[in-house]
């Protein structure tokens, strides 16, 4: 078996790191690694990886902004902007400015804590969701004006993470009713409707519904959840409104009797392998195996236990 070895300890936050998230413009062309966590200590750390020795560093400390716990972090597609979800109901969009980052915009409107932010693929529009059942969509505008074009009421309860498809513009949700949902813009007057949920009902989960990520190709996605378990979901095709129409997506296996305790945490890398993070403080990571005929279409390759880290709430493969 694959064996999974801590390279570097990065300390610097003092309470929780919630979420982190690469820089899609790094890591090539000679440009360092980069990426961004954020803690409930109400701080995002950017971290820079060394060219020469490989070692990473803390680069800047944003502060000073969010008054509660910053719980989600993400980078536009560009690498120019920085999004943040605080649990003080705000949306911060950070700007590097001459090697300074500064707080270029405040999103409001959630009415409780906001728990997660992505962009989508061409970085034309952001979404959030909250504690408050809501997920809402932001377009971005131009000089760093952020207008919100639709709020989509549909889960029963908080909502834990917002995601939007790799390739097409259309998104997923999972909350604490146990579902995941798929919403899609039904036009032009950005009326957004929920063409999808996949629940208990058609092989879902049957507790919360932490966190989802899909492949590369976007053909495929895993979801993690409170009842212990993986899914792995696919759809037909990856453009899923050509022609008008929308392919579903349907079960593919569970995995389960890996983790002990509840998953908060799957993030799917670009080279095929997929990485879990619970309660339990162990990491787990899976690999598509193609040659299989039966419903157990992924192999469990390494694990990590770290005690240490007393329960991860996020994990995410390097995507390079």
């Amino acid at each position: 078996m694959t064996e999974l070895k801590e390279i570097q300890r990065l300390e610097g936050h003092t309470d929780r790191v919630w979420s982190l998230d690469w820089n899609p413009a790094t890591g090539h062309a000679g440009i360092p690694l980069v990426f961004a966590s954020c803690s409930g200590d109400k701080t995002v750390r950017i971290w820079e990886q060394n060219l020469s020795s490989g070692l990473w560093a803390c680069k800047a400390v944003l502060e000073e902004t969010h008054t509660r716990t910053v719980r989600s972090c993400a980078w536009s597609p560009s690498g120019k902007l920085l999004a943040t979800a605080s649990f003080d109901a705000t949306t911060a969009i950070w700007e590097n400015v001459g090697g300074d980052f500064e707080c270029v915009s405040t999103l409001e409107g959630h009415e409780n804590e906001v728990k997660s932010v992505c962009w989508n693929a061409s970085g034309t529009l952001l979404a959030t969701c909250s504690r408050d059942k809501s997920v809402w969509i932001w377009e971005v505008l131009p000089g760093n004006e952020f207008e919100c074009v639709s709020v989509l009421q549909g889960h029963a309860q908080d909502v834990k993470m917002v995601k939007w498809h790799p390739t097409e513009d259309i998104l997923f949700s999972c909350s604490y009713d146990n579902n995941v949902k798929v919403w899609a813009d039904e036009g032009d007057s950005d009326d957004w409707q929920c063409i999808q949920t996949l629940g208990e009902p058609n092989n879902g989960h049957t507790s919360t519904v932490w966190a989802i990520s899909f492949n590369a190709s976007g053909d495929k996605m895993v979801t993690c959840s409170d009842d212990l378990t993986l899914k792995v979901w696919a759809t037909e095709n990856t453009g899923m409104q050509s022609g008008g129409g929308f392919a579903p997506w349907r079960h593919l296996c569970t995995l389960t009797g890996y983790h002990d305790r509840t998953i908060f945490s799957v993030h799917w890398s670009r080279q095929g392998i997929f990485a879990s993070g619970a309660a339990d403080d162990s990491i787990r990571l899976f690999v598509d195996d193609d040659e299989s005929q039966v419903c157990q279409l992924f192999i469990f390759i390494v694990t990590a236990d770290i005690h240490k880290h007393k329960q991860f709430k996020c994990c995410n493969l390097c995507a390079y």
